[in-house]
């Protein structure tokens, strides 16, 4: 069922998602992602002053960072959208956790995106989070457009970090501009395409845009003296080694055009934007779980990706994100959900940028849409219209960090089981219970320990029952099955619990040594490996 089409068909969808460009920042914590995401909305006008991200009192928070944890510590530590139009494209900006703890957040995003931009502290390179999220990308074939971040502060060579780049992961750097100035030492920056010159000038704090000068060669060349020889050296010898763009190598992954800036103070960041407009690959026909694409005009369809609660204190309300895969979307329409069957309403369906929403009427492939209080969704989900698809699930993560949750009163015992309810549904952490231990008593999963004080921080202040939290002695879960877990639960140290989400079950073991021995001894035991944290599946 769904709403008449007002006149759509699928020379309107094609073009449509022509335009959109839907993409991620990834990098390791402190490389600046958050600044650089609001400095993108900033150059696109779509926010008028950039936020700081110190997470200091008094200052302003960034727009991606909405949560008060995040404004208090000054970390992201749950994915936000930005959507905004720039030079005729549309632009899905899907800014991601850098911390390694909330990973998992992360790896959900980058299945929902079609390109991504690799952030790089220019004193710092390739850094072990970001080494982990680009192994995501390669896997899923996602093309990554690079920024060396940080210029006006001392760094490396450039020509170090690009020879970085292409030893540790194996992607042939191609600078789209070249830095006059070594880093921290930031003049401007030169086109290769043409030879342009744009010469930069601060702005108080970087809060608004950087004021661009165009300078002539001949007078940039007596202006910056040496700073302009190096530079026109440097850009000479990639000439001679052949560091230019291959398109077919960037859309395959084994290529990743380059730009150099500070997103700070707003240098470099319009031509990341421009070079994002321009290079990004448009929305693509998607594999369903049999491995045959849904073309791009075909019915509706869309996976969720994400699902929050707590972004509207007005409301306390549950949006589920979800990317349009295909077709042309209409707020009204009556989706099926793929994984029961039953009808979906979507009259309430909304727009998102940070925590700000608004009606939205119609989206395209590429384009996020956020479905209020959608009962019964979770991450993963597909829904469709007309034609029945089911997206490949999106996988949970390998916890490394178990806790038994209490709550502190048992008055509040009503309050606590739809809490953590909530919780497992967004994917905050896995929830995992068992008989022995009761639903009163319900373990907690995580990838790193700080998912478990977003847990105390939304079970006090959104739902009301704050909570005890006991430590356990696991750090490795292995899925199994139903034949084997009462041999499992019948070794030393080794509990099977019951993954609420999807029913699957897991073992956990206080360590990997004492898999390796129960697998020598009952090798006729299912245990599977389940993804690692920053791994491809």
């Amino acid at each position: 069922m769904s709403a008449n089409p007002s006149g759509s068909g699928p020379g309107e969808v094609l073009a449509e998602a022509e335009r959109r460009r839907t993409f991620a920042v990834i990098s390791h914590p402190d490389a600046g992602k958050s600044t650089l995401t609001e400095a993108l909305a900033l150059h696109a006008a779509a926010i008028e002053q950039a936020g700081a991200v110190h997470g200091k009192a008094g200052r302003r928070g960034v727009t991606s960072d909405w949560m008060d944890m995040e404004r208090s510590r000054g970390i992201s530590i749950t994915s936000s959208v930005l959507r905004f139009e720039y030079g005729g494209a549309l632009l899905n900006l899907l800014d991601t956790p850098g911390h390694a703890d909330f990973s998992e957040d992360t790896y959900r995003v980058l299945a929902a995106v079609d390109g991504a931009i690799m952030l790089l502290d220019s004193a710092k390179g390739l850094e072990a989070q970001t080494l982990k999220l680009f192994d995501v990308c390669r896997h899923r074939k996602i093309p990554v457009i690079t920024f060396v971040n940080k210029w006006d502060r001392p760094g490396r060579e450039p020509l170090e970090l690009l020879d970085e780049v292409e030893q540790r992961i194996g992607l042939r750097p191609a600078p789209l501009n070249w830095p006059v100035g070594v880093a921290g030492d930031f003049r401007g920056l030169i086109e290769r395409a043409d030879g342009s010159y744009t010469r930069f000038r601060r702005t108080p704090g970087g809060a608004t845009r950087a004021v661009a000068e165009d300078v002539p060669a001949d007078l940039a060349a007596a202006e910056e003296g040496d700073a302009w020889t190096t530079a026109t050296e440097e850009l000479a010898l990639l000439d001679e080694i052949g560091a230019t763009l291959d398109m077919d190598a960037f859309a395959t992954g084994s290529c990743t055009p380059v730009l150099f800036g500070a997103a700070l103070p707003n240098f470099g960041v319009r031509a990341l934007l421009e070079a994002v407009c321009r290079l990004a690959p448009a929305p693509t026909p998607r594999a369903d779980e049999h491995g045959a694409a849904r073309p791009v005009e075909a019915p509706f369809a869309g996976q969720v990706f994400k699902v929050q609660a707590g972004m509207d204190r007005a409301h306390r309300d549950r949006l589920a994100f979800v990317r349009v895969c295909s077709g042309r979307f209409e707020r009204g329409m009556v989706l099926t959900h793929a994984a029961t069957g039953r009808p979906l309403t979507t009259k309430h369906a909304q727009t998102v940028f940070g925590r700000d929403r608004s009606t939205i009427d119609a989206a395209y492939p590429g384009d996020v849409v956020g479905l209020p209080n959608a009962t019964g969704v979770k991450v993963g989900d597909t829904l469709y219209d007309k034609r029945p698809v089911t997206f490949p699930a999106i996988p949970a993560f390998a916890p490394e960090h178990f806790m038994v949750a209490h709550v502190k009163d048992n008055g509040r015992a009503k309050q606590f089981r739809r809490g953590i309810d909530q919780l497992d549904n967004e994917g905050v952490v896995q929830v995992l219970r068992s008989d022995l231990r009761g639903d009163g008593a319900p373990v907690l999963a995580a990838v790193g320990p700080l998912q478990f004080e977003v847990v105390t921080a939304r079970m006090e202040n959104e739902f009301g029952a704050p909570v005890n939290l006991t430590r356990l002695d696991y750090t490795t879960a292995r899925l199994t099955d139903k034949e084997s877990a009462p041999v499992l639960s019948a070794q030393r140290g080794v509990e099977v619990l019951t993954r609420v989400l999807d029913g699957a079950v897991v073992a956990v073991f206080p360590d990997k040594w004492r898999v390796r021995a129960i697998e020598r001894e009952k090798p006729d035991l299912t245990l599977t490996p389940m993804l690692a944290a920053g791994a491809p599946d």
